[in-house]
């Protein structure tokens, strides 16, 4: 099955599942007539059916109980176990595709019943506007064929990886997170840029640029970062001063941040 044949139903529609949904519309990669989001925020659902006129709902399984081809369960890990417990039965016959951090697919493989065939991505915030990361870990009753349709689908989104489940947390913790590091990055460099003088606006747009242009020159040339470095670092030059200060700072916060990340994903595992 191609992707714009199947019939997809995101359940949850906050940040993360409405992203996907604006951007398998927007990339045309699906339909939204084939496109139905579930969610208890009427709020919510009033955007996504303006942004990009998918079908909305606020009971999941009603709209399960049509069998979409693909259910994609975008909600926090926290919930996942008691929404499973509510529409599992619903969820059986599709491909369920979870994207809960820490949730494990036996756990899930476990509650929908033996059989369920069950993929794991781990997708970043930038597949809203189709410039996304996402990891994929099939299950163990998935198919070849499901797990290139999830590749499709997400494809779609930006960057998609095939991996073993057990990368998955580690990924999550890198990449996962990794929009809300690059924006700390901006603000930090805005915030850096007022002191020095400049105006706050400049400062942010001139970041935003510079920090995508640098991603798509290391995408385009497949460069090593390093190199990179010393294409715009001269000598006891201004870049070479910058990065003696940055380097060992960004190094530390980047590695504890990334522990941190992990020990919040084993917590929330446990937990569920």
């Amino acid at each position: 099955m191609r992707a714009s044949e199947a019939a997809v139903c995101i359940v949850g529609g906050g940040a993360m599942g409405g992203a996907i949904a604006r951007g398998l519309v927007a990339s045309g990669t699906c339909p939204a007539s084939h496109v139905t989001v579930c969610d208890h925020n009427d709020a919510k659902l009033e955007a996504l059916a303006s942004d990009c006129a998918v079908s909305t709902a606020r009971d999941a399984a009603r709209a399960l109980a049509a069998s979409p081809d693909v259910v994609v369960v975008a909600v926090k890990p926290q919930v996942l176990s008691s929404l499973l417990e509510e529409v599992g039965p619903a969820v059986a016959g599709s491909l369920a595709v979870s994207i809960a951090a820490g949730t494990p697919l036996g756990s899930i493989e476990e509650q929908l019943g033996e059989g369920a065939r069950v993929v794991r991505v781990m997708p970043n915030l930038p597949v809203a506007v189709r410039r996304g990361a996402s990891a994929v870990a099939r299950g163990l009753w998935a198919t070849d064929d499901d797990v290139a349709l999830v590749c499709e689908l997400f494809g779609a989104l930006g960057s998609v990886a095939v991996m073993r489940e057990d990368q998955l947390d580690a990924e999550g913790a890198v990449i996962g997170c990794a929009p809300a590091y690059f924006a700390l990055m901006v603000d930090a460099l805005t915030r850096a840029g007022v002191d020095a003088g400049l105006p706050a606006a400049a400062a942010r747009d001139l970041a935003c640029a510079t920090m995508g242009g640098v991603s798509e020159m290391l995408s385009d040339s497949g460069e090593h970062p390093r190199a990179y470095m010393e294409k715009v670092t001269s000598p006891g030059g201004t870049t070479a001063a910058a990065l003696r200060v940055l380097e060992p700072a960004l190094v530390e916060g980047c590695y504890g941040a990334v522990d941190a990340a992990l020990e919040r994903t084993r917590a929330l595992s446990r937990k569920g």
